[in-house]
């Protein structure tokens, strides 16, 4: 076990916009399943893609969900992914965390696969000692489960990590691995949600991530 510091980083909301994509991607998978895109709810980008969809698919009291990812899928995979956009100030802070020594690794609930072409695409994939996401047949689609996973994949001390996201789903994850959790305000969840998710600590912009990633471990 290691106990070199680590941080753990979610990809939605927290190191790459990446609303339009999903969003066109699931307005694609309701239109193979013979729906109106323009009748679905909003979207809310973070839970798992099957807790997306069938949210999504219930106004229509439809309950093809596994039909659904299918063809999310193969239009993500397509073009969607393509609408991922770095939000400012991501590229910097991943390189002073890096110069500091951390060990950084994805966790996200995205396919894998998709995860890794997104950060090839935005040039940020050299900056990662690993890359986890969702895998098929549906192992890790959870966060709990996916950093677990990681934790004992690359033998990081729970007490020596930070998870970083946007969401409620970053920070139960992370409490419930006993990490410590921070929350970013700059994604698709709001304050309210993070600090009622358990978050340890909120930063406001990507300018500060580093500083808030380092001093929380302790660098």
């Amino acid at each position: 076990m290691s106990l070199a510091p680590s941080v753990l980083l979610d990809l939605d909301g927290t190191l790459v916009d990446s609303k339009a994509g999903i969003v066109a991607s699931c307005s694609a998978a309701l239109r193979v399943l013979g729906h109106d895109p323009g009748k679905a709810p909003d979207i809310a980008i973070g839970p798992p893609l099957e807790d997306i969809l069938r949210t999504l698919l219930q106004a229509y009291d439809d309950d093809r969900v596994d039909e659904a990812v299918v063809a999310y899928r193969q239009h993500y995979g397509e073009t969607g992914l393509l609408g991922s956009e770095t939000y400012p100030g991501i590229g910097d802070a991943l390189e002073t965390m890096r110069r500091a020594g951390l060990g950084i690794y994805l966790a996200t609930s995205k396919r894998e696969v998709f995860a890794r072409r997104i950060l090839e695409n935005q040039g940020l994939a050299i900056h990662f000692d690993g890359i986890h996401g969702s895998v098929p047949g549906g192992k890790l689609d959870l966060k709990p489960e996916l950093l677990a996973h990681i934790l004992s994949e690359h033998g990081i001390a729970a007490s020596h990590s930070l998870m970083v996201g946007d969401r409620s789903h970053d920070i139960v994850g992370a409490r419930a691995v006993r990490m410590r959790g921070l929350g970013v305000l700059w994604g698709y969840g709001s304050r309210d949600e993070l600090e009622a998710a358990g978050a340890d600590q909120l930063v406001e912009q990507p300018a500060d991530l580093a500083s808030a990633v380092l001093s929380m471990l302790g660098v």
